[in-house]
């Protein structure tokens, strides 16, 4: 037998069963693909996460460096071009973790960080560095994603 109306019955059970309240927010299928691939990340062990805005909020980072603008997009093939649903995020993570430590002044989508590792390393490296701990680089304030040693 063929049930109609099975999904309005399931809602209406998944309201009676979080007291009445407003039904649970439905994730998005990368929303789920993400909490899957976390759950069974494998880092690097130079690598580590954190989520500033915690685990409800996973699609959103902030980082200062040449090939990601200030808009989080991120100059990486295997998020761009060479994108394959069969990539998990620890392909993303390697290459992040490879861009991070490599990064390309050639390719550029945040041009100004861009000019400054191509001029003046030492310079492009203490900005980094100032950005990471929740400094201001320009008229741009990063979130402190790191601790400061001296601190």
């Amino acid at each position: 037998m063929i049930r109609l109306f099975k999904v309005k019955e399931q809602q209406k059970e998944n309201v009676l069963r979080n007291g009445g309240g407003p039904p649970v927010k439905k994730q998005t299928a990368g929303e789920l693909r993400l909490n899957k691939d976390i759950a069974e990340l494998n880092l690097p062990q130079t690598c580590t996460i954190k989520f500033p805005s915690g685990k409800d909020d996973l699609m959103h980072f902030e980082v200062y460096h040449p090939n990601i603008d200030l808009e989080g997009n991120v100059c990486l093939n295997i998020l761009r071009e060479d994108w394959k649903p069969v990539l998990n995020i620890n392909t993303i993570i390697y290459g992040l973790s490879h861009l991070f430590t490599e990064p390309n002044h050639e390719d550029p989508l945040n041009h100004e960080a861009a000019e400054l590792l191509r001029d003046n390393p030492y310079a492009f490296e203490s900005s980094v560095r100032l950005a990471m701990e929740g400094g201001r680089i320009g008229h741009t304030w990063y979130t402190r994603c790191i601790e400061n040693p001296y601190d």
